[in-house]
């Protein structure tokens, strides 16, 4: 009895082979289930035989290191075809029944045109039950500020970025400033922890060379020659007028630099935090604590709006860095954010003083230095672990869209979503 048209095409395979056709012909002929070999390992050898010698060679020799079952099948298939090229009849027709009889290929029968077709026919399966909606569980094993504060600003964002990690953000001119700024602060206050007992000049000269320092190690992460004169330019320039904040803060109350890219680890309801505080200062007269945090971005212009954003949880970078303190003792008393972004402007910090009983402030006033009460920090912990507790416990299944265009500017994935808010200048163009 005649055997299928898939096997008529293996039988013709082997029989090209035995008849010295080369290795195209038994590639085919290992990659076909007829074979006996995993698709798998066939699929190995068949893309590594250019560089491993003659295919017949290779399967014989195993020069691929296999799983024993896969390795077993190989050395049949092997074996199969030595005895065949050992003992070749004189008949073709001879010849393809022993193929046929070495592999054991089932005889059916002779498929005629509407069997062919048949043979190709895909019948269709019973239609299957969808799976029950289920919500998503963050994958992180530890959470992070920068991570809530995504998750703030659009949860979508943050599903994106930390549960699809559907683009890799390959960072921007700014974000690429902002890591050899940080660096260049780094060195500079391993050396002068006490700015108030260094010379000024000699703080001036040594910041400039630890800025030279930081973005010549960052050169490659910029797209030109060009961009990075220009951003290092500019960073020199913010960098002098830090050090005359630095100058100034010294004469007003001296500090002593007591931290310096600080981890910061901390416990919250059962979820793990972790992140690193720029820079810890302490009081040499109070002992008191200031947590400061650089920043090279846009960042709020006053102490109102500041303590605005942390009241409407917009914001837990400060927050989770004052508990993360305090944990390890610290009197923490200071949350400062520290612009160093315009080059033209002094540098003046957005200062929060941590008070049991915050004093009234104006909601449009201009001042850089408030107060913030505990309870709006303990309120601010309680939420993160609300956070986290929703994205850790399956409740949520849609991630709504941010309602503020504004947060779509920079968003590495807002060619993704078909749902972003745009803006008023964007809408007429749609």
């Amino acid at each position: 009895m005649p055997i299928s048209a898939h096997a008529r095409a293996f039988v013709d395979d082997v029989l090209a082979w035995l008849s010295h056709a080369g290795d195209a012909r038994l590639m085919r002929a290992i990659r076909s289930p007829y074979s006996g070999i995993p698709h798998d390992a066939a699929a190995a050898y068949a893309a590594l035989t250019p560089h491993i010698g003659p295919l017949f060679d290779a399967l014989a020799g195993a020069r691929l290191a296999l799983p024993t079952a896969e390795r077993d099948a190989v050395l049949r298939f092997v074996e199969r075809l030595r005895a065949l090229s050992n003992d070749v009849p004189d008949d073709t027709a001879a010849l393809r029944d022993a193929v046929v009889t070495a592999f054991a290929l089932e005889r059916d029968a002779e498929p005629g045109p509407q069997a062919a077709a048949a043979e190709l026919h895909l019948s269709l399966q019973e239609s299957q039950a969808p799976d029950p909606r289920a919500g998503i569980r963050a994958r992180q094993q530890h959470f992070s500020a920068s991570a809530l504060n995504a998750f703030a600003e659009c949860p979508r964002k943050w599903y994106y970025r930390y549960v699809c990690a559907a683009v890799e953000d390959p960072g921007s001119s700014a974000s690429f400033y902002g890591t050899a700024f940080h660096l260049a602060l780094e060195h500079f206050h391993e050396e002068f922890p006490r700015p108030g007992d260094a010379g000024e000049a000699l703080m001036r000269a040594r910041i400039v060379e630890d800025i030279d320092r930081a973005f010549a190690q960052h050169r490659d992460d910029f797209d030109s020659a060009i961009e990075v004169e220009l951003q290092l330019r500019r960073a020199q320039r913010t960098a002098q007028r830090y050090v005359d904040w630095l100058v100034a803060q010294s004469r007003r109350a001296p500090f002593t630099v007591i931290g310096r890219e600080l981890p910061a680890n901390l416990d919250l309801g059962g979820h793990a935090f972790v992140g690193f505080i720029d820079r810890l200062d302490r009081d040499d007269g109070t002992g008191n604590v200031s947590v400061i945090d650089y920043k090279t971005g846009a960042i709020a212009a006053t102490a109102g709006e500041y303590l605005e954003k942390v009241r409407a949880f917009k914001d837990f970078q400060l927050p989770f860095y004052y508990w993360a303190r305090t944990e390890q003792g610290d009197r923490v008393t200071r949350l400062a954010l520290l612009p160093l972004k315009d080059a033209m402007l002094d540098v003046e910090p957005v200062v929060l003083e941590v008070v049991p009983v915050p004093a009234t402030q104006a909601r449009r006033s201009e001042a850089t230095v408030g107060t913030i009460g505990i309870d709006v920090l303990e309120r601010a912990r309680t939420r993160m672990i609300e956070i986290c507790t929703e994205l850790t416990d399956g409740s949520i299944e849609s991630f709504a869209v941010t309602t503020d265009p504004s947060a779509c500017t920079y968003c590495a994935y807002k060619i993704a979503c078909s749902q972003r808010p745009h803006a008023e200048r964007e809408k007429f163009g749609r």
